[in-house]
C-alpha cells in the first residue's frame, strides 16, 4: 500500500471529500461511478466498484438478476442445472 500524504478532516456530517487526484487516478469523474468500502482491522480501503458476477467474478456479458450481476457461463450453467 502507498501514502499518499493527504490528510482530510470530517465535516459535522462525518463527510470527507475524496480529493480530486485520487478521483483521477481511478477515473471516478461522473455520477455513476461509485466506490466499494471494505474495512480491514483499522484500515478503510476505498476502490473503484466494478459490477460483476455474483458467481464467478467475471465482468464480462452481465445481466442483471433481482439487483444482482450474473454473467451469461454462470446463467447457462444455473439453466443446466435446473433442466429435467
Amino acid at each position: 500500500m502507498k501514502a499518499t500524504g493527504i490528510v482530510r478532516k470530517f465535516d459535522e456530517n462525518g463527510r470527507f471529500v475524496l480529493p480530486m487526484e485520487l478521483r483521477k487516478k481511478l477515473r471516478l469523474n461522473t455520477q455513476n461511478d461509485a466506490v466499494e468500502i471494505f474495512v480491514d482491522e483499522d484500515m478503510i480501503i476505498l476502490r473503484k466498484y466494478e459490477p460483476s458476477c455474483i458467481f464467478c467474478g467475471d465482468m464480462e456479458d452481465l445481466r442483471d438478476l433481482k439487483d444482482k450481476k450474473i454473467c451469461r457461463k454462470c446463467a447457462n450453467k444455473i439453466n443446466i442445472l435446473f433442466e429435467d
